[in-house]
This record gives structure tokens, sequence and C-alpha cells, in this order.
């Protein structure tokens, strides 16, 4: 028996409900019976040197000896290669062959059992669903979004008929998933909200689910709102651009993967969803990450939040002492606490817009357009006093979220975006435009991808008269 055939899981394409105990498997081997306790560490170094021991990292190559006698005494035997047969000594190897010699080991049969657990998700379903009749077809799903405790999956068609087996064995080989979910509809087209419907497929159906990302704790309502675990890498890419003390409007911010670490930061965040529940949440996660200070959450539309937002930001005073970090005792009083490091005061203009809403967030580009030049008791001109080369203070960055077909170079995608930018502010953006990036996110499906353009407002724009 070749390795790859003696790992293998057994096939059963005819089972309609998971039948773990099919999985047990019993396969016949050779064994290196080692006489003497102590000499266990130095002979699995010259069997694995010598490629004697059974090459399989998930299988413990030392176990107890399989005679009950010695298995009672200590004895222990190391687990070879199938290739070597216990009663054939051209299969073994020299080194094999003198520590049997010299009387270090003997070579016995050993009967080597593996179950269920053994397996990975990989194995089991490939060993239970038939594989696809077209080499270009699909391969048997591996991949799962994860939010809390609660497995999304996205199964195309063929699968269906397997989802119940796939669903449990997922759940068997990830101890923390506790509920596995299908999606039966396309996020962003069927609710404003990007919210789906689903099925649960394995486990309760409850979608309150906890989560940590940079740092932070977020609970919500995975049926409610909209999360996407994959998007972590841009979540901490984007906050890391956030320097402490700048003000950072996030328009659409869900339940505040961008504005809470930008919060504990000790940044400035005006944060906006249009989902109550998302809103609710966002309420929470500011408490429970107790960034209250920093954030502050609003529910309304997102073309009016960034206009009414910036005008509210010039008039709005703002501070927050930064106190050193010490151990707390009630016992000292309040005179005798150390005053703040320092006070963080906050700015008059954005440093930074998020706008992650991909399917439609480009379409809220016009509401920058004059954003500057009609505020309430304040003139363009005081307003550009705020602004470099007066202060160190520019015009915002814009991150918007966009979706794009896929190429080898994104070259042609480029020139797409900074297009359909240029159209919604009536200005030209070229990527040759200063502070201009067009960041390459993530696969959405075969021929769709999603970016992240980066720009700086125009002045034009910005004080654009209308």
């Amino acid at each position: 028996m070749s390795t790859n055939d003696m790992f293998a899981a057994p096939v059963n394409r005819a089972m309609s409900v998971l039948d773990r105990e099919f999985f047990h498997k019993t396969i016949p081997t050779s064994a290196a019976r080692i006489f003497n306790p102590k000499n266990i560490s130095r002979c699995r170094k010259d069997l694995t040197a010598s490629k004697d021991t059974l090459p399989n990292n998930r299988v413990d190559p030392i176990r107890p000896d399989p005679d009950t006698d010695h298995a009672q005494k200590g004895g222990k035997c190391l687990v070879l290669r199938p290739e070597v047969v216990h009663n054939d000594r051209t299969t073994w190897s020299p080194k094999l062959r003198d520590l049997e010699q010299d009387g270090t080991l003997g070579v016995i049969p050993f009967q080597l059992h593996l179950d269920y657990d053994f397996f990975t998700y990989s194995e089991i379903t490939s060993a239970i669903i038939p594989p696809p009749e077209n080499k270009h077809d699909d391969e048997i799903p591996q991949g799962f979004a994860l939010a809390g405790h609660v497995a999304h999956l996205n199964l195309r068609e063929r699968y269906w008929p397997y989802k119940y087996l796939i669903a449990t064995v997922l759940a068997d080989k990830n101890p923390m998933v506790r509920t596995v979910i299908n999606k039966l509809d396309n996020v962003g087209t069927e609710n404003a909200f990007r919210t789906f419907q689903y099925e649960v497929l394995h486990g309760p159906d409850d979608m309150n689910v906890e989560l940590r990302e940079q740092g932070c704790t977020f609970k919500f309502d995975f049926a409610k709102v909209y999360w996407n675990t994959r998007l972590h890498t841009e979540h901490e890419r984007l906050c890391n651009m956030f320097k402490e003390g700048e003000a950072i409007c996030d328009v659409m911010a869900g339940v505040g993967p961008f504005a809470v670490p930008a919060g504990k930061k000790k940044c400035f965040v005006w944060a906006n969803d249009l989902n109550p529940e998302s809103y609710n949440s966002l309420v929470d996660n500011i408490k429970i990450n107790k960034v209250g200070d920093f954030v502050h959450s609003y529910n309304t539309d997102g073309a009016a939040f960034i206009r009414q937002s910036a005008i509210d930001l010039l008039q709005s005073d703002h501070s927050v002492d930064i106190f050193p970090k010490t151990k707390s005792s009630r016992s000292v009083p309040a005179a005798q606490r150390p005053g703040p490091d320092r006070t963080l005061n906050q700015p008059r203009i954005f440093s930074h817009y998020v706008m992650n809403l991909p399917a439609s967030a480009i379409t809220f580009l016009p509401s920058f357009i004059g954003l500057y030049s009609n505020v309430p008791g304040m003139p363009a001109d005081e307003i550009k006093k705020l602004l470099a080369p007066h202060t160190e203070q520019k015009l915002p960055m814009i991150h918007v979220h966009c979706f794009s077909t896929k190429s080898d170079d994104n070259v042609a995608e480029t020139k797409e975006i900074c297009e359909e930018i240029s159209r919604q502010l009536q200005c030209t953006i070229t990527p040759e435009t200063p502070d201009l990036y067009i960041h390459d996110v993530r696969d959405v499906a075969p021929k769709k991808r999603m970016f992240c353009a980066s720009f700086r407002l125009p002045e034009e724009v910005a004080f654009r008269q209308i």
C-alpha cells in the first residue's frame, strides 16, 4: 500500500446523512519496537533521517506497544512507513537493519487505526461528494466566511443536494463554528442595506455574533447588518493611514469596522449608517470599546451626511484630555491624581472620508461639489485659511470603494474608475493625478473585483459655486 492510499478517506458517494463511523479505517503496517524507552528519541531521529518513519505530521509515530505486557511496562514503538514490511528485510533501510541487528529495536507488524477525526474537511467532502463531470466545473467548496460563531457559505447549485453534509462536516472540523448558513440572494442587489436571505444548514438559528478585529470587539445581528470578514485587511489598511488627532468621516460606517479602530487610535470620527440596525450596533460597539470620546454616531442619508458633517465640523468645538496610563485607585483623592499629558482638539476639516459601499458609493461623489462654497457664516476665503499653506491641514482624502472588471494588470480598470470619478465630480481625474491611488481590494466574482479609489478632494470641486 502506498502512503497516499494509506491515508485516503474511505469513499461513499451514496451517503446522504453523515455517518462518522464509516470513516474508521485500520491499516496493516509495521512498527519498530523500542526495547529501552531511553532510546526512543534517538531512534526517532535516526529513523526519520533514514525516511523509515511514517511521513505524515498528523499521525504521531510514537505509539504504545501493541503487546499489552510491553505497553504496561512503558513499552513504545515507532510506526514505520507502509513500504517497510516487518518480515522482509529487503524493504528496510541500512539504518533500520543496524538498529535491529544491535538489539536496539525489533520490527513487528502493527495495526494503525484512523477515524473520522483524522480526516480533514476536504478529505471527507471529497469522499462523499461526486467530483465534477467537467474538469472546468467548480471544485468542491473549501472556503467560507466566518462571523463569530457563524460560518457563511455561498453554495453553487451543483452542491445543493449535499449542503447539509457539507455544513455538518464544516462544523465538525472547525470548533469555533456553531451555525452554518447558506446565502440565498446577492448582497447589495436584493436589499439596500446589504443584508441577505439565508437558510440554516447546521446548528441553531442564532445570528447574534461577537468577534474581534484590530484589537476591538464587535457585536451585532449578522442577519440584519452588513459584515464581511474577508475585508479585515482592507479595514486595517485604511485605519493605518489615519493619524492621532485627525478627523475622519465614515459615511457608510456599518457596525464600525473603520470607525471604532480609528477611535482607538484617538482619531475624531463621525460615523454614519442609514440602516437603523447597523446604527444601533455601531452605538453599542462604541460603548463596548470605550471610544465614545472620539466616535460620534449618526443615522441618516449618506449624501446629506457628507455635506452636513463638513459644515457642522467647521462650527463645532470638541477636545479630549489624554491622561497618562496609571493604575487607578479610588482611594487616591481627585486632587492628587495626575493631570492630562496633553489635550487633543478636534480639527475643523476632515482629513479622510471613507465610503465603503462599493455597489453605489461612487454615485455619492457629487455631494462633494461645492462642499465649502456655501457654509453659513463662513466665507470660502476664511475656510481656505484653515488649509495649507496657512496650516498643515489639507483638503480631505476621499476613499471610495467600487466594483469593476478584472484584468491581469488593472490598467483598464484604473482608467475606467478615474473616468467615472471625473464624471461624478465634473472634474478631470486621471491615473497621473497627484495623491491618486487605486487599490485592488479583492475578487468578488470571476469577472468582478472590488477596488478602493483614494484621491484628494480637488480645491476646484470643494469651493465650486453652485
